[in-house]
């Protein structure tokens, strides 16, 4: 095959999104202090992302080195499989959020621990269920018109994930909406009973708004081209359209260790301490608390 372009930069973004998230995973899984819901599930975020970047540079190189269908379906198994752990991942975080905000006194509970390893189960299991579909025989080999933008997915099967990321979507939205209006209405309280200026309660409240905008804008403008095209397009469009929409919907690997891992203090600190060569797994890290809103 003729090498297209399009896909050494898909190649590329693969190997960038598995650098970062192997740090993120090496740190979370060698670090015992980081056995807290919070870290997890951001674990659990960061595997997904490393299995992604893995399938894109897998789908490469089977692609032009062994091209092959049983392989090729192996390959978009694991993509399917490792998006949607990912988008779910970030479903998990955001409920995780928003029940440590909402039932604050109770967070630090057994019930929290069972329903984190609960919701990973959900999370994992479903994810390797809708990526078999394409290896249990739901695939477009034989039926080339029943073939979706990305092939060697159905129509159908690309409907199920996209309107799957729609529902993902809404629920993350809503949740961030409640989350603001709590932030907000703490930031007031705590205004008030320190007697802080409204400024102060101003600037609190407009950078925890900024943070939350960040989160879900972030996630939005990187999923969502690529959701919709699979909706509207077909099989007989150009694949130029399928690589410029599904290009953004890689950043969003790229950019969640960034947001979700490397922004937590508790991380940082670890990092800080392997790039000074005096790295103890045994770390005292007193705090447990959810990463920033």
């Amino acid at each position: 095959l003729a090498l297209n372009p399009w896909d050494v930069v898909l190649c590329i973004s693969g190997t960038i999104i598995s650098c970062e998230n192997a740090i993120v995973v090496v740190v979370i899984f060698y670090t015992p202090a980081f056995r807290a819901p919070t870290f997890l599930l951001i674990g659990s975020l960061a595997t997904a992302d490393l299995l992604a970047g893995l399938g894109l540079i897998l789908h490469f190189a089977f692609v032009y080195l062994v091209p092959s269908e049983a392989v090729s379906l192996l390959t978009v198994g694991l993509l399917v499989t490792s998006f949607t752990a990912s988008i779910s991942s970030l479903l998990t975080i955001t409920i995780d959020r928003y029940l440590s905000l909402y039932n604050a006194l109770t967070y630090y509970s057994e019930r929290t621990v069972t329903r984190t390893y609960i919701m990973l189960i959900l999370t994992w299991g479903g994810s390797i269920c809708l990526g078999l579909l394409p290896i249990m025989g739901w695939n477009c080999l034989e039926e080339p018109s029943s073939c979706s933008i990305v092939k060697p997915l159905m129509k159908n099967h690309l409907i199920i994930l996209s309107i799957s990321f729609f529902m993902v979507f809404g629920v993350m939205l809503q949740l961030y909406v409640q989350i603001c209006k709590i932030v907000c209405r703490h930031a007031h309280q705590i205004a008030v009973q320190r007697h802080f200026l409204a400024t102060s309660h101003y600037v609190t409240t407009r950078k925890g708004i900024a943070t939350l905008a960040l989160i879900l804008g972030t996630f939005a403008s990187c999923w969502l081209p690529f959701t919709i095209y699979c909706l509207l397009g077909d099989y007989t469009y150009p694949a130029l359209y399928t690589y410029l929409t599904l290009l953004p919907a890689t950043y969003n690997s790229m950019i969640n260790p960034i947001i979700y891992a490397f922004r937590n203090q508790e991380i940082q600190k670890v990092l800080w301490a392997i790039c000074c060569c005096c790295f103890s797994s045994a770390v005292p890290f007193r705090s447990r608390s959810p990463s920033d809103v």
